[in-house]
């Protein structure tokens, strides 16, 4: 069955569920139009534009779980929809659901908090531009719209947007050659994972006649009357993952992770570790949702299931020999993209008998996580310089008590401590995997989270002991954004622990419909 030749019907044209991403974008615009006439070196208004901005898309999604402030539309809208009537239809660019919502509002608030901290770092590395706000606000712009749409071709223009914005962020230093190689390394790597998204592609809509994903399980409906069909929809399945497991950073697709990650602009680091791994797993969730088929899912998961166990080996093997502490946070968000595969694949598993409340929590956790430790480690730029060696934070509990005891807070976060919001988070991925018998998985799992102590350990310490007296630390004084955003971040690490039924009853993706209001109990994990 050809879904080309399948009658074709309008979806409904509905603006209110976009307007969140509309006015990230707007205020894009708005602050590219301040920086042509702003004061030189100053970009005090563009920050509080940018802030402004994203408070109030931020506020629009809240409101709307709380008081359904948009018109409800059917579960996707814009461009057409096939498959017969208009109530048994399915397609359309855009979907309006409680999960696209939540990746929007980690997008935002990862954008918001970067934003938050960005000023004072760039002025003390001497690069700050202007147009490096509307860059970061397109990026975020790019990974809404990954997060909310089941059209492949709109995901890929998301994707793009959100990638080539970080292509020029990367290298935004263009007087440092390690800046200048993380946008080089990132763009040629960029665009060798696009090419192979776009065969797959390809590939799918050749089987099926559209681009949306909608049109894999119909197809498998009827795959018996063309089986060649069915056969070039696995390929295409295979060159999508492949792309996904560049912008998640993957094994064996990370190799650009940790260069790019040390050599990118702090801020810019921060983001694109929380921002762009959130977007690629809102998309990824998306697209395994769609090919969970016995006929697809007895080739595709077992693969997942095993990348997901190198890619956290890997990630963290590799992260206990490291010295700079970028590069090491850098390995760590790669062993982080295991866990959360871990997530997917239990969920994809369960067919419709878990929710993605995990994947949503976690990926929430390890966002605020990432970016307060980034906000931390901006501390060492100063005077055009930036010291990202272990040694380079000694002292730092001297310096900057309360920066820190936050760096503390988000270390044991990461490595899994109670109360934080990370522990939770990998104690709901092990109950899931062994509630759907993936009992290897789950072993793997604790053993990778015990193997990251050791390195995440290492950060504390250099952060806790005295500088040497032949070596003295450089660090810039903390200013107020990077104390309010390195605050928000730990309090929110420490809330999310604490509160956890109260944030997944916010989320509503308890139930398997992705819409429920019921939430799992922290009580009934082991």
């Amino acid at each position: 069955m050809n879904l080309g030749d399948a009658p074709l019907t309008p979806a409904p044209i509905v603006w209110e569920p976009m307007l969140p991403m509309i006015i990230v974008f707007v205020t894009g615009v708005l602050c590219m139009c301040v920086e042509m006439l702003r004061p030189k070196q100053t970009n005090n208004l563009i920050v509080v534009l940018s802030l402004a901005g994203l408070a109030v898309a931020g506020a629009l999604i809240v409101l709307d779980w709380t008081a359904a402030v948009f018109h409800q539309p059917p579960s996707e809208f814009f461009g057409v929809r096939f498959g017969g009537s208009p109530e048994e239809a399915g397609g359309g660019l855009f979907i309006h659901d409680r999960f696209g919502q939540s990746v929007q509002l980690i997008l935002i608030a990862s954008t918001f908090i970067t934003i938050l901290f960005s000023e004072g770092y760039l002025r003390e590395r001497r690069i700050p531009f202007g147009e490096y706000y509307p860059l970061v606000l397109w990026s975020a712009v790019g990974g809404m719209i990954m997060a909310s749409t089941r059209d492949l071709m709109i995901f890929f223009l998301g994707l793009e947007t959100l990638s080539i914005a970080l292509y020029v962020l990367a290298g935004l230093n263009s007087k440092e050659k390690r800046s200048q190689e993380a946008a080089l390394k990132y763009f040629l790597l960029g665009a060798f994972a696009s090419s192979f998204l776009l065969f797959g592609i390809a590939l799918i809509y050749g089987a099926t006649g559209t681009t949306h994903i909608l049109g894999i399980p119909m197809l498998m409906n009827h795959a018996s009357a063309d089986p060649t069909a069915g056969k070039i929809l696995i390929g295409g399945i295979a060159m999508v993952l492949i792309g996904f497991g560049f912008k998640a950073a993957l094994v064996p697709f990370h190799m650009w992770t940790p260069d790019v990650y040390q050599g990118a602009p702090t801020t810019v680091t921060a983001f694109m570790a929380a921002g762009s791994k959130a977007a690629a797993f809102g998309a990824l969730v998306r697209f395994v949702g769609a090919i969970t088929q016995p006929e697809l899912i007895d080739a595709w998961l077992p693969a997942l299931a095993i990348v997901a166990v190198l890619t956290m080996t890997v990630g963290n093997l590799i992260a206990l020999a490291q010295r700079d502490a970028k590069r090491i946070i850098g390995y760590s968000s790669i062993a982080h993209a295991g866990y959360l595969l871990v997530a997917v694949v239990a969920w994809a598993h369960s067919r419709g008998s878990i929710g993605l409340d995990t994947v949503v929590y976690y990926l929430g956790a390890y966002s605020i996580t990432t970016i307060g430790a980034f906000a931390v480690l901006s501390l060492t730029a100063k005077a055009g310089r930036e010291g990202t060696q272990l040694e380079d934070y000694n002292g730092l509990w001297k310096r900057a008590p309360f920066a820190a005891a936050a760096m503390i807070v988000f270390m044991a976060s990461l490595a899994g401590v109670p109360p934080t919001g990370g522990f939770v988070g990998k104690l709901l991925i092990f109950k899931d995997a062994l509630d759907q018998d993936y009992t290897w998985l789950a072993i793997a799992l604790g053993i990778n989270s015990v193997l990251s102590v050791f390195y995440y350990l290492r950060i504390v310490f250099a952060v806790c002991v005295d500088e040497p007296d032949e070596r003295r630390s450089q660090f810039a004084k903390p200013n107020a954004g990077m104390l309010t955003a390195a605050g928000a971040c730990a309090l929110a690490v420490l809330a999310m622990g604490v509160f956890t039924s109260a944030v997944l009853q916010t989320m509503g993706l308890s139930l398997p419909a992705e819409s429920g209001s019921a939430s799992r109990s922290v009580a009934q994990k082991p």
